[in-house]
């Protein structure tokens, strides 16, 4: 068993961070209260607190800036097992970014702590101040320089946290980190830091610019328990896939289906993955499109296996079936020495691959537009390359074309690229 959760790995901050003291003291708190590694989940935020994921030996989740405690009260509510402790990790900025999740947190007393670590900038973004910058620290050219900051301890006690501390790097914190961990409902930390490339560098300059002291608060309060109510799942309304076919397949079948937007390129990985389900195997599949949806590239990964899949990732594919330029920019740093090609006649003298069967090259090419259209294309290619090498049988995605509302369409657009 790992006895802290933080590995051997070199910190990723700059020298004399003090997210580097802050992560080691909360690391050696929960070892000293023997709790195992398996028994926390920390949820980092954006920003250089969230740098710390990959030293992590225990369960984590990367969130959205200022989202670590919303993600940390899902988890909560969603728990069975209440001695798991759940840690959010937040900046000064994400703390002030996700207030409300905060106070919503602090509201319902949910059991979970929240480590705010406050150097006063935006550390990851040239060093704006934030929230809870304090008045001193801004410098007097700036807007908000007679601005007060937030009292982020005041506002959580005041919004019934069971408990809130504030302390200043170099301090003692252990007896700190080991009541906030112990008592029972929603506890913050809030850690005054140092940034050495944007703020204060040495200890003392935190206390002669900080407008706020060391504290401790205490609410007695029964600690919030989310509501369970049972009621009809989901999932109950979606029709099971059945077996009705067997592939051949032996291993692990990596895929990537690339092109642009518009291009029904999610709804092609999801009729490949359901196809693979259909032939017995297992199967997952996930989308990759930019946050425009309505433009640029369109990618979906798909991983059909013999075995269960325990990693969904693909750094580089089996298959690769690209339909536009769009799609081909997005992947072509993926496309190793192994990888089998498959992309339509327009990309063919960018990639080198000529009709037929693959050459030394690892590219085939074919006229899937003309055969599937715009919407169709990817369906075309991928009903091609089954044909051709029979990873699954072509009835495999007919029967999942014809769960799909445009089942009929689908089923042409299969026997065209099958007959060609």
């Amino acid at each position: 068993m790992q006895e802290t959760i933080l590995n051997d790995l070199k910190m990723p901050y700059c020298p004399g961070c003090g997210h580097t003291v802050a992560n080691k003291s909360m690391s050696k708190a929960l070892s000293d209260m023997d709790v195992d590694p398996l028994d926390v989940i920390v949820v980092s935020d954006i920003g250089c607190t969230g740098l710390v994921d990959p030293l992590l030996t225990c369960h984590t989740i990367h969130g959205l800036h200022g989202r670590a405690v919303a993600l940390a009260m899902g988890i909560r509510m969603g728990m069975e097992h209440p001695e798991k402790k759940i840690i959010a990790l937040q900046g000064d900025g994400g703390a002030t970014i996700g207030l409300q999740h905060l106070l919503e947190a602090a509201r319902h007393n949910l059991d979970l702590t929240l480590v705010v670590q406050n150097n006063m900038v935006y550390g990851m973004t040239g060093g704006q101040t934030s929230g809870l910058s304090s008045t001193e620290f801004k410098e007097p050219e700036r807007p908000e320089s007679a601005v007060p900051g937030y009292d982020i301890c005041a506002l959580a006690h005041n919004a019934g946290a069971a408990y809130t501390a504030r302390t200043f790097i170099g301090k003692d914190t252990s007896e700190l980190w080991h009541e906030a961990l112990s008592t029972p409902g929603f506890s913050l930390i809030e850690i005054v830091e140092m940034c050495p490339a944007y703020g204060m560098r040495k200890v003392q300059e935190l206390h002669d610019t900080a407008d706020y002291e060391s504290v401790v608060s205490r609410n007695s309060r029964a600690v919030g328990m989310p509501h369970r109510a049972t009621g009809r799942s989901l999932l109950d309304g979606m029709k099971p896939i059945e077996r009705t076919c067997a592939a051949p397949l032996d291993g692990r079948l990596e895929i990537i289906v690339a092109g642009s937007a518009g291009e029904a390129i999610q709804s092609a990985g999801d009729l490949l993955s359901t196809a693979g389900i259909t032939a017995g195997l297992s199967a997952t599949k996930k989308g990759d499109y930019p946050i425009t949806i309505g433009t640029g590239f369109s990618v979906a990964e798909v991983i059909l296996s013999r075995n269960p899949i325990h990693y969904t990732g693909i750094d580089c594919p089996d298959i690769m079936i690209v339909i536009s330029q769009d799609g081909l920019e997005k992947v072509r740093s993926r496309i190793g020495s192994h990888t089998l090609v498959i992309a339509d006649k327009k990309l063919g003298t960018e990639l080198g691959g000529s009709p037929g069967p693959p050459g030394p090259s690892n590219v085939v090419t074919g006229d899937f537009r003309k055969t599937g259209g715009l919407k169709g294309a990817a369906l075309a290619a991928i009903a091609h390359w089954l044909q051709d090498n029979g990873f699954l049988p072509i009835e495999a995605l007919i029967e999942a074309a014809s769960r799909h509302k445009h089942g009929d369409k689908m089923k042409v657009i299969i026997d065209k690229a099958v007959a060609a």
